[in-house]
């Protein structure tokens, strides 16, 4: 049932069964009186909008009490919005519980890691666990699906708002535990994958077993950094809190889903979010949103890369921009506003990278409260005419004339693995360089990409790899064995794969592969990394390649040839004896296993010359391995070099810098985005 709702025929309606860009937004009227109402709608239709999202934070009105529910005023805001012709998203309002639920249900309320128990207030405030947002979370959904099954412009259901989070009560203590028994099965096997006994953690009850928070295992280090002592229990919380925080969507879900299977139902995810694992959750929503909410320093690549995430977790099809500022954000610390002419570009870079809707947060500025700063369709002014309102307008008086895009996808020959277990992982790991960051190696990769005009997808570890020629998997610390197999059988038939430093270092369990690293792809690269060198961040070593200087960042890989190894293996064998530890398949080398060939080398400190780029033939593909961070020049010119090689070509050619070139495609043709970050003049010559 995955994704069903999207249709592949020549009239491929989108995936909310609408033949128009979705153009609108969060509206909020129960914030407002009625008097209000009706000057929005007709505001709204000079802006061209067409749909409305509506009801996200409503609970406490929808239910006043333990047994009462009132959907009278949204009666009443349903029957205008459809008069009047929009579309709407209608959400489930349980992002925000209300008051006398946590009054009377203290078990809805979130423990933090120090061990308090948070009061009633702010928003994302409830506990996962909880018996009673069970229960009235998904009664809610159900009764609103009952009451509002039969209005035909409802296009899509919007589960909760912006989910994460922790919460560390009693109940979800007790959740861990039984993840962790079916998970595991006998403490015996936990403890093997944990590696209890290092400082004698060995369990002997499951009731021994604790959260790690900063009671327990975790603590921030010197530098300000969330440190763990057991990784593996640690990966195993990160992974239960996103399964946990799933669980409580999916009862909604479910709910919705028995009374109307036909409308699609999605939830909206967040900007590079850290705690839930998005490739997860979106295997259970009909389509993938997110909210867009670019910093002031946000580089183009970066967002770029966003939405190409978001589009990646939902299987490369079209996804929902379902918030953005039309001007400025107000949690920032600086709130700049978006410069004329900035939120279409940053709307028609959504589309570009595959949005089939452009919507905003919020249709009308709240009169008080934490959101009242935040940009808005119609400000407080209350009046259609300002430059902001002008600017939506003229946008949605566009995409009316591109709804030929509508359904297209991103015809990509390249792709970088953004895994978010991988980015669990390397963020526990003690050493060697607490500065290592995984999402930013992972976008170094990615701009190399994109300054190169290249269109590319953003993937995970079980994605196919069959279309591509070209794959990045930058920083891949934690790799199966059979991963290490899939990436051998893409190289072996003819594809450029490329690593960094710290590949292949763990298992599924955080325990270390022996015998060397990378680990299971020793064979594939042709090498042997016997040490890391880590190196601040003022002082930067160097390395050549390809007749040019680079900088060498935070890590270097002491990388030695695989023949190397081998012969280690022979001489401990030879001094020690045939013991049986030689016959594990860690010290098992093929013996048509060959070194790689030497790309680049250091330049400075007591490896210079040694390797430092290599590249191995293996099958009818190259296996490439960097072992070090550098600038983005360098990933520029090799990330050109490598697809040049593979037979890529890129979108376009002699594009000025500041352009970002994108492309499009489906049944009605190639549609090619030319995006000017820089205000240049770009000339564009028709095919």
């Amino acid at each position: 049932m995955l994704r069903r709702y999207y249709r592949e025929n020549s009239e491929r309606e989108m995936y909310m069964k609408v033949k128009e860009f979705l153009y609108g937004g969060d509206y909020n009227p129960e914030q407002w009186p009625e008097e209000v109402w009706e000057a929005d709608m007709k505001m709204f239709r000079k802006a061209h909008i067409n749909e409305l999202t509506l009801n996200v934070f409503s609970w406490a009105a929808l239910q006043p009490s333990e047994e009462t529910y009132d959907f009278s005023k949204l009666d009443k805001i349903m029957e205008l919005v459809r008069a009047n012709g929009f579309k709407v998203i209608l959400a489930t309002s349980t992002a925000a519980t209300p008051p006398w639920m946590a009054k009377r249900h203290p078990d809805i309320l979130r423990t933090d890691g120090n061990g308090m128990k948070r009061k009633y207030g702010a928003r994302h405030n409830f506990c996962p666990s909880s018996p009673t947002m069970r229960k009235y979370a998904p009664l809610l959904a159900q009764k609103l699906a009952e009451r509002y099954k039969d209005y035909d412009n409802i296009v899509a259901w919007h589960i909760g708002n912006e989910y994460g989070g922790e919460c560390h009560c009693d109940n979800c203590q007790k959740n861990y535990r039984e993840w962790l028994k079916k998970k595991y099965g006998t403490l015996d096997e936990l403890n093997r994958a944990w590696n209890t006994s290092f400082w004698s953690h060995t369990y002997y009850d499951w009731d021994e077993i604790q959260i790690p928070d900063e009671r327990s295992e975790n603590f921030v280090s010197e530098g300000g950094k969330k440190i763990t002592q057991v990784q593996g229990q640690f990966l195993d919380y990160m992974r239960f809190n996103s399964d946990i925080m799933l669980d409580e969507y999916r009862i909604e879900r479910d709910a919705i889903k028995k009374i109307t299977p036909d409308i699609p139902i999605t939830t909206n995810f967040m900007w590079f979010f850290y705690g839930l694992n998005y490739r997860e959750w979106a295997k259970y929503m009909d389509f993938v949103s997110w909210d867009c909410y670019p910093h002031m320093d946000t580089e183009p690549a970066e967002l770029a890369m966003a939405h190409d995430l978001i589009r990646g977790v939902g299987g490369q099809k079209p996804f929902a921009l379902m918030e953005s500022s039309p001007s400025v954000t107000n949690w920032q610390h600086i709130n700049p506003l978006k410069r004329p002419g900035q939120m279409t570009l940053y709307s028609l870079e959504a589309v570009a990278h595959g949005a089939d809707t452009v919507q905003f947060f919020q249709m009308r500025r709240s009169r008080g409260a934490a959101e009242a700063m935040h940009g808005a369709v119609i400000e407080h002014v209350g009046l259609a005419g300002t430059r902001v309102f002008d600017e939506v307008e003229k946008l949605g008086a566009r995409l009316e004339k591109m709804n030929e895009i509508l359904g297209s996808t991103v015809p990509s020959q390249a792709a970088v693995v953004f895994d978010w277990e991988n980015w669990w992982a390397v963020d526990a790991l003690q050493g060697p360089n607490e500065l290592i960051d995984y999402k930013n190696e992972c976008l170094n990769y990615y701009r190399g990409f994109f300054e190169n005009h290249i269109p590319v997808d953003v993937i995970g570890l079980d994605d196919d790899l069959s279309k591509y020629k070209v794959v990045v998997a930058p920083m891949l610390f934690m790799a199966s064995k059979d991963y290490a197999e899939k990436i051998e059988d893409f190289v072996r038939n003819g594809g450029a794969f490329i690593a960094s430093a710290l590949t292949g270092y763990v298992d599924k369990d955080y325990l270390f592969y022996q015998g060397g690293y990378p680990g299971p792809f020793k064979e594939l690269f042709g090498l042997w990394v016997e040490e890391q060198d880590a190196l601040a961040p003022d002082a930067p070593d160097h390395f050549e390649w390809d007749g040019q200087e680079y900088e060498a960042q935070l890590i270097c890989d002491q990388i030695r040839p695989l023949s190397e190894l081998k012969k280690l293996i022979e001489e401990n064998k030879k001094e020690l004896g045939e013991l049986d530890y030689f016959k594990s398949p860690a010290y098992q080398i093929s013996e048509d296993a060959g070194d790689m060939t030497v790309d680049g080398t250091y330049a400075d400190d007591f490896y210079k010359g040694t390797p430092v780029i290599t590249e191995n033939s293996y099958g009818k593909g190259r296996a490439y391995y960097i072992g070090t961070q550098s600038t983005p020049d360098f990933y520029k010119d090799f990330m050109k070099q490598v697809t040049k090689k593979a037979g890529i070509k890129p979108a376009a050619e002699g594009v000025k810098k500041g352009v970002e070139v994108a492309v499009r495609e489906n049944e009605n043709g190639k549609f090619l985005f030319y995006l000017d970050h820089k205000n240049n003049t770009v000339e564009v010559k028709k095919a």
